[in-house]
């Protein structure tokens, strides 16, 4: 970008933060068409779109042009991620969506690694606009696999039958004319926010989450500082460009590794908990708190990578360690996620925990779009050692909000005004 457009480094980074700009505020759009339209509507109408955006910066010609495709790109396209966990919703039923939706989890944490590592090679051999066009090839054949998917929102799927029959569909519970638009409005952007300012348990956890996915993104602008780095004085390995994206592989095993390990866990401690109760012939859901172990596991493998992997990026260590030093902040920002999200929906329900899911969403990609504009810099200022501690001992203070909520986690509930 530098090379291309004649901008500064921190401009440089401004299509990357208006990207994840509009992976937050994407689904403010596609979470209410999905209830209305179905789930099937959102990706047919939306991703193509985003593909266009996708075509659009690759051919830019100018860095203003590249900054809004860029924008527009992530906004249509995390409307159709946001609206993949309502497809697990609809899919399987509470006591099986652990598994399914660590898995689909996994996949966008995978991006992180995975983009940088292919983007890298294909970068360096073939130019800046190609990895551009290697998202538009794939994203093109997941819309082909896209176009032959079935509806799965029940109230969609009835209403088109009663159609289909001649029958009278379910009444709508949206209101009419301008008051639908007030209600989606109060739904999908006041009330999340309203829940992040005023529940303990929302606020906690969504600031937790975020700040370990804004250290994702930040991993972007201070892994080619360490590995790749144009400042002599941050020279410690001197990988060319497609090398320092594979550093980024660490990342995603360590996701792949904490998808397995939550499952292990789901299936060791609340499968089994929920199934003893069962037999006992008691039909009552476990309490909310059963779903923060891989939170509690998680708090910890977060500040032990951080701290490993700032003070072994060093000239007279290997390189493998502190690319080693990035699995467990996979696993743990994986682990905290996925118990966090599973938390909020059970602590408040199908309705307000939406809410709460997507209050967690906004701040978390809102925090982590501006963190690699700061991070060149506090690199340069702190050095990879202490800059990398900073953001350990922040991990550090966080780490006991699962450990809370699992002990008074009720007493907190029962002061909540959306139960």
């Amino acid at each position: 970008m530098q090379e291309r457009f004649g901008v500064g480094l921190d401009a440089s980074l401004v299509p990357l933060t208006v990207y994840v700009l509009g992976l937050g505020f994407g689904p403010v759009m596609s979470a209410p068409l999905s209830e209305t339209y179905g789930r099937r509507a959102v990706y047919i109408i939306f991703f193509l779109p985003s593909l266009l955006f996708t075509l659009g910066a690759g051919l830019a010609q100018n860095f203003g042009t590249l900054v809004v495709c860029r924008f527009f790109a992530g906004l249509l396209g995390s409307s159709c991620l946001a609206v993949g966990a309502g497809t697990n919703s609809d899919l399987w039923a509470h006591f099986s969506r652990a598994v399914a939706s660590s898995i689909f989890i996994m996949a966008p944490f995978l991006g992180p690694a995975l983009g940088p590592a292919i983007g890298g090679y294909v970068a360096m051999k073939k130019g800046w606009r190609w990895t551009q066009w290697v998202i538009l090839f794939w994203g093109a054949l997941a819309y082909a696999i896209t176009l032959p998917s079935k509806e799965t929102y029940k109230k969609v799927i009835l209403e088109h039958r009663a159609k289909k029959l001649g029958l009278t569909p379910p009444p709508n519970p949206l209101p009419p004319g301008i008051s639908k638009l007030k209600f989606i409005l109060m739904v999908t952007v006041f009330r999340p926010l309203h829940m992040l300012f005023t529940e303990s348990i929302v606020a906690f956890l969504s600031i937790y989450t975020a700040f370990n996915f804004s250290v994702l993104f930040a991993f972007f602008a201070a892994f080619p500082l360490v590995f790749q780095s144009p400042y002599p004085e941050l020279q410690i390995y001197h990988f060319n460009l497609g090398e320092s994206g594979l550093v980024f592989l660490g990342l995603g095993l360590g996701v792949a590794l904490g998808t397995i390990m939550f499952i292990i866990l789901d299936r060791l401690i609340y499968r089994r908990k929920v199934l003893e109760r069962r037999a006992t012939g008691d039909m009552t859901p476990l309490p909310p708190e059963e779903r923060l172990y891989a939170a509690m596991l998680g708090s910890f493998l977060l500040p032990i990578s951080l701290f490993w992997f700032g003070w072994t990026a060093r000239a007279d260590v290997h390189w493998i360690s502190p690319i080693l030093a990035t699995i467990p902040f996979g696993m743990g920002n994986l682990l905290v996620f996925c118990s966090s999200i599973l938390y909020l929906i059970d602590t408040y329900g199908p309705r307000s925990g939406a809410s709460a899911a997507a209050a967690n969403g906004v701040l978390r990609y809102v925090i982590g779009a501006v963190f690699p504009l700061f991070a060149v810099q506090m690199y340069r200022a702190l050095g990879v050692g202490w800059a990398t501690s900073l953001l350990s001992f922040v991990t550090v203070a966080l780490l006991p909000i699962p450990w809370v909520l699992w002990k008074w986690g009720p007493r907190i509930r029962r002061r909540s005004s959306y139960n």
